[in-house]
């Protein structure tokens, strides 16, 4: 094949392509949401949540980060990445590290019939339910007519309580308690059980 040949073939492809790119920037959305978290009217971190959708994927991701002192300094990460395909659940990841090392990363992945559930690598269940609502989905829908929601960092399902007034309780596999307050259908507030310490997320306006 000639050089010629070679050069208008490659000026197509370049061009179908940014075509092509421009497109998917023209049909995909992206949502932000940035959050306050607060440990006795103190500021002691923030999370930040996207959502990007096009024609049938959406992707969720949450990046959160808590410094505070629990007996001594203690600075933990979150990071979530979730993808939906048609309203169900593709694949999750949760990425945990704590004082800059790696705590724990879960991984729910959909495998033709079933979800399969690893953690550190390691195989640990199987999820054959479809899972339509997650937890990552609470700060951007607000969970009307949700009974239950999938936790992705433990790889169970949680209890949602209508409170009325547009608040929810969360009741998780340990039977903490954590309470969500929404407004437009976005989250505004949620106070959170997280164990050894209780605070809560409060969006930012």
């Amino acid at each position: 094949m000639s050089s010629f040949y070679q050069y208008i073939i490659v000026c197509s492809l370049l061009f179908f392509n940014s075509d092509y790119n421009q497109f998917n920037t023209i049909n995909a959305s992206k949502n932000t949401l940035t959050f306050d978290i607060i440990n006795k009217n103190e500021v002691i971190g923030n999370l930040k949540a996207t959502k990007t959708s096009t024609d049938t994927k959406t992707h969720y991701q949450s990046v959160t980060t808590i410094s505070t002192k629990i007996l001594k300094e203690i600075k933990v990460n979150y990071k979530y990445d979730v993808t939906y395909e048609r309203n169900k659940l593709k694949k999750a990841n949760v990425y945990i590290d704590v004082n800059n090392k790696p705590y724990a990363d879960i991984l729910t992945n959909w495998e033709v019939k079933h979800y399969q559930i690893t953690k550190n690598d390691k195989k640990e269940k199987v999820v054959e339910d479809e899972i339509n609502y997650a937890t990552i989905l609470l700060y951007f829908n607000e969970p009307f007519d949700i009974e239950r929601c999938y936790s992705e960092q433990d790889g169970s399902f949680n209890t949602i309580v209508p409170l009325g007034n547009h608040t929810y309780k969360k009741i998780n596999a340990k039977n903490h308690e954590n309470i969500y307050y929404y407004k437009n259908g976005f989250l505004q507030k949620g106070e959170i059980n997280g164990g050894l310490v209780k605070f809560e997320i409060i969006a930012q306006k």
